[in-house]
């Protein structure tokens, strides 16, 4: 019992002693305890790409003919950079064949419109004054009641050899007579139909050459163009040769890659983990920092370029696509390197 009587009276110190705090104590005690902040800071994994790149592959079988490149080699847009076959390949030899016939056949329509609408624009003017003259002659004789003519008569006359007929001419002036009005209006209609005529061929000559014939022999020539380009892999644009996968007389497939050209005159950085968590926080143009293992202590500066609407999953996270454009590049660069993307 007294153990008991002891208990309960150091429970009710304790009680006193708490209620007796001072409110200055007690607020001291209070900010004693630290504050903690969220930090929103999204940091990322992502590898280095060339801010565009090419794979390119024939759209033929056969033997490489000729590589005209090498690896590392820098090429411009349009550069001749591997042919498949050789002048022995007949199928190569053929689709050359087609496309110099097919050039020629385009160039010979579209050349002849030049002689033939020059030559419509000059029968056109011709047959516009020729109208004009026959119409404003017709409304004068019908409406000029002093139209000259003449009138000719056999006279019988007394001459030293005996009376022989001779022709007088008379000339004056009055209305024209009908079979003149008639002829008029005859020559007019003549000259309205070749009008007519001729502005249908300047119309026809106008626009081009014949618009039933062009669209064939563009398509040919097309054809003809893509039948070459099959034999050939032609630089889409200026870039370095990042990969070479052929070699002069080796076969390759249709569809096989053969050169891989990077444009790296700026670079990208590709991420590789920013999870659904992290994605809504991200913002195309929002400030970046990047760091790459294999250069430490360079951080360069870049923005985001685009934010993925497609998804991938990883290790059961749900990860979004972020490209990232540096404004910043190192001479040390490589595609492929790896690289820790902080967002601002």
């Amino acid at each position: 019992m007294k153990n008991q009587t002891l208990l309960i009276l150091a429970i009710l110190a304790m009680i006193v002693s708490a209620c007796g705090t001072s409110p200055a104590a007690a607020a001291a005690d209070a900010t004693s305890i630290p504050t903690v902040v969220a930090d929103d800071t999204v940091i990322a994994e992502g590898r280095v790409e060339p801010i565009q790149y090419a794979e390119i592959a024939f759209n033929a079988s056969g033997a490489i003919g000729e590589v005209l490149v090498k690896e590392g080699q820098f090429v411009k847009k349009g550069d001749l950079l591997i042919r498949l076959g050789n002048e022995s390949d007949t199928n190569y030899t053929a689709a050359q064949v087609e496309l110099v016939n097919a050039q020629r056949a385009w160039d010979d329509l579209v050349n002849s419109r030049g002689a033939d609408f020059a030559q419509a624009v000059i029968d056109l003017k011709d047959a516009k004054e020729a109208s004009d003259r026959a119409y404003q002659y017709l409304v004068y004789l019908q409406n000029d009641k002093r139209v000259p003519q003449t009138e000719s008569r056999r006279v019988l006359t007394n001459t030293p050899y005996g009376y022989q007929y001779e022709i007088k001419t008379k000339s004056f002036t009055g209305p024209a007579p009908k079979d003149w009005i008639v002829e008029a209006e005859n020559d007019l209609a003549l000259k309205k139909a070749k009008l007519e005529q001729a502005q249908l061929v300047y119309d026809r000559l106008k626009d081009g050459p014949d618009s039933d014939q062009l669209p064939l022999l563009e398509a040919r020539l097309n054809a003809a163009k893509a039948g070459v380009a099959a034999f050939s892999v032609i630089a889409p644009f200026d870039g370095v040769v990042a990969e070479l996968n052929a070699r002069t007389g080796s076969s390759i497939n249709a569809g096989e890659i053969a050169v891989t050209i990077a444009d790296i005159s700026n670079w990208t950085v590709i991420t590789t983990d920013v999870t659904e968590i992290d994605v809504v926080k991200l913002k195309v143009g929002q400030p970046v920092t990047v760091k790459l293992d294999a250069i430490p202590g360079a951080a360069l500066k870049g923005e985001v370029l685009s934010i993925g609407q497609g998804y991938t999953e990883n290790q059961g996270d749900i990860v979004y696509k972020v490209t990232i454009l540096l404004k910043d590049k190192d001479t040390a660069m490589r595609w492929g390197m790896t690289a820790v993307v902080t967002f601002e």
